[in-house]
């Protein structure tokens, strides 16, 4: 049985909860507590009155109250704290007070703060969300645990295993900050109502041995399970997922390099599925390069281009290139001819030690490089690409802080006016590089994308936006294209028209001194637009049956614009 029920009537557009939940519990449930602003007859009716101050607000004052309480915390991770805390008991409260001050607090509650979260996961844990699945004990019962989530209706779930968290690698049971930090985004920013919505934490253990050593760690403390035993932990939880929803948008994320790629591939045809790292990570890098290309009078597949980071993030990007070289008229061949791969062996070539398949695909004949100056011939470094290759767009995910440095981008630029560099190593700290720096360098000739905010750079008297390449200008609208149309896969030709609908958003193709992606601030926007293509291109590729009038009526059902909705008390509710 479910305590409340989300209804609308498409007929009129109205749209309320009915819920069996009064007193205390109504008050302690988030994603109904309205708290001062239950009106005279909510307090009746749900046996509220005495429990809340006699004065009933509008939600712009209560906005007021919050915010200034927000503002006298002065770090943040404890403005972070706030934040969560907020959501654990108002969600809605919440989600209004991100979308008055998305710019300022979007950083708080995602990249770069969620890293400091995660890393202090079990130390500050307050407020369990979603569900935890844990190897040995609950590999009998998934969908017993899956039946427990508190929203009967969601049909979009991120998980996660811990295992690659942004630049900060294994933080085990402290992954679970990442899913409940990208569903928070899916919200914001496509309006995806929280009901519908699932973390999910696969605790496999962890080989962090700070984590195994603290004794305040909430996860299981042992290694991480691998091989057949975690395929099959894996297999097991999808098929659980497959009979447990209807309808489910299963998006993977911060799985390692050893894994996300291969559970992608296994799974594509079996779920609908997404892995953000790889394919929301190649979308939005895919969009600002090609809209760099246009600002510079070019067109992508014209580009020569450096990937300095070959793993999860870094193939996806790689693959999202090819897919829209081939667009602009290049062979698969071809298009990888132009993909360049440095990772911890230097440029990957094809007598490289340890490739994946997916690195393979990418690595270079030594007759590539047969007239290269080669100061170390056993690891062929960033510099040496960038001296003999010339490339005209290099790209982190390195998690190498200023691996792009002064000499490196010099290089590049005496052979290129108007390079196109994208640190996008996240946190801020792992930057490649600073947006300053490359400006500084570059005689602010630089285009330039990185992973985390920055603020606008003061380059002589003029003042410079830098866009940054934020996956939540791609995967919420991707989510709600899904959800809207039913899909029952997810396509290259939806992620392509993703990318289509992020380029023409793109301030730079209507000046090419503005930035290559839309702010943040848009976002809401932006995931419409991106929906709309995604939703379209699912009816091409026969993975959607709804025609685009009924899915554009979804579409508006799915978006929830954050208010407070009617209660209706009624005595029980089927699910």
């Amino acid at each position: 049985m479910s305590d409340f029920k989300r209804i609308f009537n498409k007929e009129t557009g109205e749209a309320w909860i009915e819920t069996t939940l009064k007193g205390k519990n109504l008050l302690n449930s988030s994603l109904l507590n309205k708290g001062t602003t239950f009106t005279e007859e909510e307090r009746e009716i749900f046996n509220l009155v005495g429990k809340l101050p006699c004065r009933v607000e509008s939600i712009a004052e209560q906005m007021k109250r919050i915010y200034e309480q927000y503002k006298r915390y002065t770090t943040d991770m404890s403005r972070s704290i706030y934040l969560n805390s907020l959501h654990d008991r108002n969600e809605t409260c919440f989600y209004r007070l991100l979308m008055n001050h998305l710019e300022e607090l979007l950083p708080m509650i995602y990249t770069p703060t969620v890293s400091m979260s995660v890393k202090s996961y079990s130390r500050e844990f307050r407020h369990p969300r979603g569900l935890y699945l844990s190897y040995p004990a609950d590999k009998a019962r998934i969908k017993d645990i899956l039946k427990n989530r508190t929203h009967k209706d969601a049909d979009l779930i991120v998980v996660t295993d811990g295992s690659g968290v942004l630049g900060i690698g294994d933080q085990g049971v402290g992954g679970m900050d990442i899913p409940v930090a990208k569903l928070m985004v899916y919200t914001v920013f496509a309006g995806i109502y929280p009901g519908r919505t699932l973390p999910i934490m696969l605790d496999v253990g962890t080989n962090n041995e700070t984590l195994l050593n603290d004794p305040l760690y909430l996860g299981l403390r042992q290694p991480r399970i691998e091989g057949e035993t975690y395929n099959r932990f894996i297999e097991d939880f999808v098929e659980a997922v497959n009979e447990s929803f209807d309808h489910v948008f299963l998006h993977f994320e911060d799985f390692e390099r050893a894994h996300a790629a291969n559970i992608l591939k296994k799974y594509y045809s079996q779920i609908c599925c997404f892995n953000d790292d790889i394919q929301g990570t190649g979308v939005v890098s895919l969009s600002a390069l090609i809209s760099g290309s246009k600002a510079k009078g070019q067109k992508l597949s014209e580009q020569i281009i450096v990937i300095y980071g070959a793993g999860t993030a870094g193939i996806g990007i790689a693959d999202q290139i090819v897919f829209g070289m081939v667009h602009e008229g290049l062979s698969e061949e071809e298009a990888r001819n132009r993909i360049w791969l440095i990772d911890r062996q230097g440029l990957l070539l094809s007598q490289t030690n340890s490739l994946t398949s997916e690195q393979a695909m990418y690595a270079k004949e030594i007759t590539q490089i047969g007239d290269w100056n080669l100061p170390n011939p056993n690891l062929i470094d960033l510099q040496t690409v960038v001296q003999e290759l010339k490339p005209t767009v290099l790209i982190g995910c390195s998690a190498v802080s200023g691996a792009f440095n002064e000499k490196v981008i010099k290089t590049m630029q005496s052979n290129c006016d108007r390079p196109i560099v994208m640190p996008l190593s996240n946190p801020t700290e792992r930057a490649e590089a600073t947006p300053e720096h490359l400006l500084e360098w570059t005689d602010g000739k630089a285009i330039i994308a990185t992973g985390s905010p920055f603020e606008p750079v003061n380059f002589k008297g003029k003042e410079i936006t830098i866009a940054q390449c934020n996956n939540a200008l791609v995967f919420p609208g991707i989510g709600l294209g899904v959800l809207a149309s039913e899909a029952t896969r997810l396509t290259d030709d939806m992620l392509w028209a993703a990318t289509e609908r992020l380029t023409s958003l793109s301030p730079a193709l209507q000046s090419p001194e503005a930035p290559v992606l839309p702010s943040v601030i848009v976002g809401r926007d932006v995931s419409h637009h991106v929906a709309l293509g995604v939703a379209e291109a699912a009816i091409k590729s026969g993975v959607s049956d709804l025609p685009i009038e009924k899915i554009k009526e979804r579409m508006e059902h799915h978006m929830w614009n954050m208010d407070y909705l009617p209660l209706k008390s009624v005595k029980s509710i089927k699910d």
